[in-house]
Parts: C-alpha cells; sequence; structure tokens
C-alpha cells in the first residue's frame, strides 16, 4: 500500500546508486526531500546532475549544503592526491561483501580488502548527521541512501553494521526520538545488490540514467573518465544488467 503522505529525505549524489533509492522511495510512495552535499569534492559536477534528478522525481525540495572537506583533505576526492584509475582490474577488486571478522575487514575469498584513498575521512557519517537534523526539523522519520556492500569500493561507511550502529544512535541523539516523537529509520534498500542488479531495478522504475554522473574524476565538461573505481564498477554494472550506459567516455 502506497503512502503518499509520507515524507523521507534520500541523500543524492546524482549517481546510480543513489537515484535509484530515490526512484525506491518514490515508488513506495514517499514525497521526496532531496539532499546533496558541495564539501569540496573535485568531482563536483555531480551537484548539477544531482538537481537534474531531484527535478525528474518532482522532489519537494532539493537542498545543497556547503561543507568544505578539503580543509581535513586525507583523500584523493577533497586534495590533490591523484585519483587512482584501473585500480579494479589491478588490485583484482570483485563484486564481493565485506564482513568483519576478528575486528578486521575480509572478503568472502578471505583476502584483506585495503581500503583505496577515494575514501574520504567520515564522510557518510558527516552526511547522515546533517540529514538526521534535517528530518528532525522537517518531522521525518525516514531516511533513504543508496550505500552498496556488494560492488563497492571496500568503504567502511557503506557496511550493514555501520548502517545499522548509526540508526541505533539516531534515535538516541535526538530530541524528538529521546520524546517518542519520531524512530528514524535509514532505509538502505540497494545494500546487498549488484551493480547490474541496481540498474536492472531503477529501468523497471523508470529511471533515466543519462541525468546521473559517477565519475571521481570528470573533465571540465563532466564526461567521465571511464578509468577510476566508480567509472569501472558502472561499467561492469551495465554490462551486467545487458543495457548500454548512455554516458559517453573519454576512456573505458
Amino acid at each position: 500500500m502506497k503512502l503518499w503522505n509520507k515524507k523521507a529525505i534520500v541523500l543524492s549524489s546524482g549517481g546510480i546508486d543513489s537515484t535509484t533509492a530515490m526512484a525506491i522511495a518514490k515508488e513506495e510512495g514517499y514525497e521526496i526531500y532531496s539532499l546533496s552535499f558541495n564539501y569540496g569534492q573535485r568531482h563536483s559536477f555531480e551537484l548539477k546532475k544531482a538537481s537534474e534528478v531531484a527535478n525528474f522525481f518532482n522532489a519537494k525540495e532539493h537542498l545543497i549544503i556547503d561543507i568544505d572537506l578539503r580543509k581535513i583533505g586525507g583523500s584523493a576526492l577533497t586534495s590533490d592526491i591523484e585519483v587512482p584509475k584501473n585500480r579494479s582490474q589491478k588490485s583484482e577488486v570483485r563484486s564481493q561483501k565485506l564482513e568483519i571478522n576478528n575486528s578486521k575487514l575480509t572478503t568472502h575469498n578471505s583476502q584483506l580488502t585495503t581500503i583505496p584513498i577515494t575514501y574520504v575521512p567520515a564522510r557518510n557519517t558527516i552526511f547522515l548527521s546533517l540529514a538526521l537534523a534535517w528530518a528532525e526539523v522537517l518531522g521525518v522519520e525516514d531516511i533513504f541512501m543508496g550505500a552498496n556492500a556488494v560492488d563497492y569500493s571496500g568503504y567502511p561507511d557503506c557496511r550493514p553494521e555501520y548502517i545499522s550502529a548509526f540508526e541505533k544512535m539516531a534515535n538516541l541523539a535526538t530530541k524528538a526520538g529521546v520524546e517518542g516523537k519520531s524512530h528514524i529509520k535509514i532505509h538502505t534498500p540497494l545494500i546487498n545488490l549488484t551493480k547490474g542488479e541496481i540498474i536492472k531495478k531503477g529501468i523497471s522504475l523508470g529511471v533515466d540514467y543519462s541525468l546521473t554522473s559517477s565519475c571521481y574524476s570528470p573533465d571540465k565538461d563532466g564526461n567521465p573518465c571511464g578509468l577510476c573505481d566508480s567509472c569501472q564498477f558502472r561499467l561492469k554494472g551495465f554490462r551486467e544488467a545487458g543495457v548500454k550506459d548512455p554516458l559517453t567516455y573519454k576512456q573505458s
């Protein structure tokens, strides 16, 4: 049953995962409040696409919050560190779920996963915290994000354990939660899907992936490089889905 009076905040980067998560929220009957961040990322072109995606889904509001994470640095996305290219091939990154085993990140094939330099320190914690603040102001209980623990770069803040822990914290940390007026739910509908499965799901919901941008290192016109981790996973997903990627790549 669709709940057309329900509201949801959807974290949106303008990429495949967050756009598909927004499509799912829309299909489930939520009124969309899109939330994006201008955090000093080198691929700020994604914000233009996030705005287009918000318009596509008739979002009630698209809020872009400025945070200068370049002052902290520590990532190829927020500093002058070079974005790795062809890492998914050279490092033999595969579709895999991360598990916690004796406090170490390991893959299903028991190989140690190295978290790449494109990881932005505490990014999802920062983003979800601001989403939580906006949710409390709007009286929203549902927050959607496109976190994925299968076809991704191994970021620790994309794991189910992390999402569960944040949700628990969210309901302890807010006035609305303590007073029992709301119960925050972090929705991660893509957490256990491959990129190909995500794309198939989005297509079934009418998503126009030509509106999206995934590249960590696009050119000045926003054209994707085809070689960074994000491009590699995107291209892999479209191959698996048996659908042509609508974007034009500099290299692939």
